[in-house]
């Protein structure tokens, strides 16, 4: 897998989430958690939605992706079996622009975030009414 680029990330998802009031949490692979209830320790809330709903079990919805092509960035947006856990995919990532691979590469970049845990991001936007 490409190295990722935190800073980039964190300005991808700058631009994608763009609600005053919409915390969240990045790990190191490119997987965001959204935090629609944000409450205490973000990254210790996001930790726990990704340990649940981050690894890959082939066969269960753990397994499913959707692809979203993003207007506000080049790349994709993988979804899962979680709505508030995405993964950013970068164009020069999945061997194909087609939606199986995109998936794919997106899927086991949030496997890897899942199991690894590792937040290397927090957005906190609690009480926020600025929009950047």
């Amino acid at each position: 897998m490409t190295a990722v680029n935190t800073e980039m990330l964190i300005e991808v998802w700058q631009r994608l989430l763009t609600g005053p009031r919409k915390s969240w949490a990045l790990f190191e692979h490119g997987t965001c958690v959204v935090l629609t209830a944000p409450d205490g320790d973000l990254a210790e809330q996001a930790t726990g939605i990704l340990r649940e709903f981050g690894p890959v079990h082939a066969g269960s919805s753990a397994g499913d992706f959707g692809v979203i092509d993003v207007e506000d960035a080049d790349g994709w947006v993988v979804t899962g079996h979680h709505p508030d856990v995405l993964t950013y995919v970068a164009p020069d990532e999945p061997t194909s622009p087609e939606d199986v691979a995109v998936g794919l590469y997106g899927r086991s970049k949030r496997h890897q975030d899942g199991t690894a845990l590792r937040v290397v991001h927090v957005e906190d936007r609690r009480g926020s009414t600025d929009p950047t």
